[in-house]
């Protein structure tokens, strides 16, 4: 049982990594149709708590332990409301809709990277150079950094899907806007690996991750609609294209984001933010191999 234990979170991490790509997935092609990255955030984060909030709720209740969040506790929920449900899933939409979703998934491998970094800066992860622990994460964020990068400002020839012709959401977007995509999905990854982070003192204060979960999506949902309010001023903007939209918009990505938090959050109290973030080059190669397969999104050497 302790063996089946200790692979858990593996387990867990890998399944937050398939739900990460098949948003990617989704909202790439919400987007050839018309629908605001804005817009599906705010779906997104309110069928998000609206889903976790019950759950929360009788989890509470069946609890034999009680838990009190005072202003302290409150503030960081609110901080990583507006770092992840809010800031994060705005920058991945837009920055998937100026490129695609391959590179999404491609600069989300910053992630481990951006986390070794902060986590040093402020003392959660030693850095001893005569370690060769310190030593592989320090050459393995060198080399995530160099390959985002290279992915973002260089092309190759083309890999797969080589006969077919661009389109606004494959990798044939034009310079500018595919650099522009870039650096978004660059700010994402940092703001995702802050969010990492914050889930230890989070972890700490409130140890049940549905609670903190359902805070982190109500607040994000007030964040993101407050924010699109101010962006979006035309009401047609709000209206759903189709049904099938709807349901992609509420459904699929709320279920997804409730999930990929709770999980998320499960994982960085038992093994560290470290250890979640290290599974993000595995959503790179799924998105990779789906939306080459499903989009005809075109795949470069480079």
């Amino acid at each position: 049982m302790n063996v089946i234990d200790s692979y858990k979170p593996v387990m867990a991490m890998m399944g937050v990594q398939v739900l990460e790509a098949g948003v990617a997935i989704f909202s790439a092609a919400a987007f050839s149709r018309g629908l605001s990255p804005e817009i599906l955030s705010v779906y997104r984060q309110a069928t998000a708590a609206l889903v976790i909030a019950p759950m929360a709720y009788f989890s509470r209740r069946r609890a034999s332990s009680t838990i009190s969040l005072g202003l302290k506790e409150f503030v960081l929920l609110y901080i990583a409301a507006l770092l992840g449900p809010t800031i994060n899933p705005i920058a991945l939409f837009e920055g998937i809709s100026l490129s695609s979703s391959t590179m999404s998934s491609t600069m989300s491998n910053l992630v481990p990277g951006l986390t070794f970094v902060f986590t040093a800066a402020i003392g959660l992860e030693k850095v001893n150079i005569r370690s060769l622990r310190s030593d592989a994460k320090i050459i393995g964020t060198v080399i995530s950094v160099s390959g985002a990068m290279s992915m973002a400002l260089l092309k190759g020839p083309k890999l797969l899907n080589e006969g077919i012709v661009a389109t606004k959401s494959s990798s044939g977007s034009s310079g500018e806007t595919w650099l522009l995509g870039s650096l978004i999905l660059l700010g994402n990854s940092s703001c995702w690996a802050i969010w990492t982070i914050m889930q230890v003192p989070i972890s700490a204060r409130c140890p049940d991750p549905l609670l903190s979960t359902a805070w982190m999506c109500f607040f994000g949902s007030i964040q993101t609609t407050a924010v699109t309010i101010f962006l979006k001023t035309d009401p047609q903007a709000w209206k759903p294209h189709s049904n099938l939209e709807t349901y992609d918009a509420t459904m699929t990505k709320g279920i997804a984001s409730a999930s990929i938090i709770v999980l998320q959050a499960r994982c960085i109290a038992r093994r560290g933010p470290l250890f979640s973030a290290m599974f993000s080059p595995l959503c790179s190669v799924i998105v990779t191999t789906l939306a080459a397969i499903f989009q005809k999104e075109m795949v470069y050497t480079a």
